[in-house]
């Protein structure tokens, strides 16, 4: 499975005076689930961007640094070699679906269409990614008869059939309920057992605290810091950073309850309640 190494990274887009991204660098080890946040215009979906290749090949712009996946340089190879390490699912699922196929199963099947795969490969690539989402039982349907959360994890589904080592998701759960929301992340997360390394840009702070290993926090262009979510969160200069606290953190630090081994206020509603809890006397 594939490591990402970002030295370094800078970019401006095109007509503009301000950079998008300055001298960013931080290294991301294979099967990690990493969270992005960071207010809006502070580099997130520029960064996704990068990591897939559209920024520079799409987007022109001035470009410096690197960005490695495993020994693949961003910059110096194609779309088509990156898009066989990088998968990106989109904010909306609406445009990544294709319009064209009358069952979730034949969407699924689009991208190893393209690629060329063996219908033999391909059937159990479809089965795999269907199943390890949990809407194997959905296969026949229309996509469009499917909840938004259904649709998103389709949408996953027809990226990690492709086999990447890396899934890049930008806001997936931006236009899902709660419970959709819930369904993607624990979907998400399922992949990251089976050793693919997940990026993903979310504003819904208390799954990105339940969830990610780390977090990237973004402000106005720069990496402000990289580490465990009770780190991040946790930080006396968060709201300076355009970032509310999950709501667990900031009843902890109302409360002046932090864990007294990390000396971090937790971050999830379990944490809470071990912080919370009332101490026994011996």
């Amino acid at each position: 499975m594939a490591e990402i190494q970002v030295e370094h990274l800078k970019y401006k887009y095109p007509l503009t005076n301000k950079p998008a991204l300055y001298d960013i660098s931080f290294r991301i080890s294979a099967g990690e689930f990493i969270g992005i946040v960071g207010e809006n215009g502070a580099g997130k979906s520029t960064l996704c961007q990068a990591l897939t290749g559209i920024v520079p090949h799409f987007h022109k712009g001035a470009y410096g640094g690197k960005i490695l996946i495993d020994d693949l340089e961003v910059k110096k190879s194609s779309i088509g070699v990156i898009c066989q390490k990088v998968g990106l699912v989109f904010q909306n699922p609406f445009n990544q679906v294709t319009g064209a196929k009358l069952t979730v199963y034949e969407e699924v099947s689009f991208g190893l269409e393209n690629m060329g795969i063996p219908r033999e490969e391909m059937h159990k690539r479809i089965d795999s990614a269907l199943k390890l989402l949990g809407i194997y039982e959905y296969r026949k349907r229309n996509p469009f008869d499917l909840s938004g959360g259904q649709m998103q994890r389709m949408a996953i589904a027809s990226i990690i059939a492709m086999q990447p080592e890396v899934i890049i998701l930008d806001e997936p759960t931006s236009q899902l309920d709660p419970q959709g929301s819930e369904e993607v992340f624990q979907a998400v997360q399922q992949l990251t057992k089976v050793g693919i390394t997940i990026i993903m840009v979310e504003h819904k702070i208390e799954k990105i605290a339940q969830y990610c290993d780390r977090v990237i926090l973004l402000k106005d262009g720069k990496l402000v810091d990289f580490a465990a979510p009770q780190v991040i969160f946790s930080r006396s200069d968060l709201a300076e950073q355009g970032i509310v606290a999950p709501v667990y953190t900031r009843l902890c630090q109302a409360l002046e309850r932090k864990n007294i081994e990390t000396g971090y206020y937790p971050v999830t509603l379990q944490e809470a309640q071990a912080v919370l809890q009332p101490r026994r006397e011996n």
